[in-house]
C-alpha cells in the first residue's frame, strides 16, 4: 500500500510540478513577476478540494460519465493554455506591461487547472482510505513521499532550466511544454474513450512488459512525455496530433514575429 501510494501521488504531482517549473523559469528569464504562482497555487488547491468533494454530483452528469467528460475538458483547457504559452515564450521579445498582465493571468489559469485536475485525484485517493486508520497512515505516508519526490523533481528542473543559456531555454522549454501538452491531449482522448464518447479500439502496441506504467520510470515518462504503455489509434492520433499542432503553431508564431521585426 505504501509503494502504491507513492506511485499514485507521484504521478499526479510530477506533471503539475513540471509545468510549474518550466513556467517559473521562463517567467524569471522574461522578467515577469512571480506573484502569479501564489494565485495559481491558492486557486488550484481550493478548486481541487471543491472538485474532489463534488465527485458524486459530477459523476451523475452526462448519463453517469460526468467525471470522465469534465476531466477531459480540463485536460483540453490545459492543453490550450500550454499551446498559447509555448507560442509566446518561443520568441525572445520584450512586451509592455499589459501583455505581461494577460500572460500572468493565462499562467494562473493553466496552472490552477492542472492543480485542480491532479490535486482532486490525490484528495479522492486519500479520502478513500480515511475510514481505516492503519491503512490511512500508510497511504498518507506514501502520499507525502510521492509528493516530496514530485516537488523535488520540479525544483530540480527549475534550477536546471535557469542555468541554461538564455538562447537555449526557449527551445528546450517549448519541447517540454509540447510533450506535456501532447500528453494532456492523449489523456483527454482516453477519458472520452472511457466515457464511450470516442470508439474503443485495440491497442497499437503494448510495452508494459518492458516498461510498466505503474513503475517509477513509467510515471516519470508519463509526466515528461505522456507515456502510455498500450495506446489505441485514437489516443495516438490525439497525442501526435496535439504535439504536431503545437509545434506548427509555435513555428508559425516565430515566423510572423520575425517578419514583423524585419519590416
Amino acid at each position: 500500500m505504501l509503494l502504491t501510494s507513492v506511485i499514485i501521488v507521484l504521478r499526479e504531482v510530477l506533471e503539475a510540478a513540471l509545468i510549474i517549473s518550466v513556467l517559473l523559469a521562463l517567467s524569471r528569464i522574461a522578467g515577469i513577476r512571480l506573484t502569479w504562482i501564489r494565485w495559481a497555487l491558492g486557486t488550484g488547491t481550493l478548486a481541487a478540494i471543491i472538485y474532489a468533494g463534488s465527485t458524486a454530483v459530477v459523476s451523475d452528469w452526462f448519463d453517469g460519465v460526468g467525471q470522465e467528460v469534465i476531466n477531459a475538458l480540463l485536460q483540453v483547457a490545459i492543453y490550450v493554455c500550454l499551446v498559447i504559452l509555448a507560442m509566446y515564450f518561443s520568441v525572445d521579445h520584450r512586451a509592455e506591461e499589459g501583455k505581461y498582465l494577460r500572460l500572468r493571468l493565462l499562467m494562473v489559469i493553466g496552472v490552477s487547472l492542472a492543480i485542480m485536475r491532479e490535486g482532486s485525484e490525490v484528495f479522492i485517493y486519500l479520502s478513500g482510505s480515511i475510514s481505516d486508520l492503519s491503512q490511512f497512515t500508510s497511504v498518507l505516508t506514501g502520499g507525502l513521499v510521492g509528493a516530496g519526490i514530485g516537488i523535488s523533481a520540479g525544483v530540480l528542473a527549475y534550477y536546471l532550466l535557469l542555468n541554461l543559456r538564455r538562447d537555449i531555454l526557449p527551445y528546450l522549454s517549448t519541447v517540454l511544454l509540447a510533450f506535456v501538452a501532447a500528453g494532456m491531449a492523449g489523456q483527454a482522448a482516453l477519458l472520452l474513450i472511457q466515457a464511450d464518447w470516442l470508439p474503443s479500439q485495440q491497442a497499437l502496441w503494448d510495452s508494459s512488459q518492458w516498461l510498466p506504467e505503474d513503475s517509477v520510470p513509467g510515471q516519470l515518462l508519463y509526466a515528461l512525455i505522456g507515456y502510455e504503455a498500450s495506446p489505441t489509434p485514437v489516443q495516438a492520433t490525439a497525442y501526435f496530433g496535439g504535439l504536431l499542432l503545437l509545434l506548427v503553431l509555435v513555428a508559425f508564431h516565430r515566423y510572423t514575429q520575425k517578419s514583423r521585426a524585419s519590416d
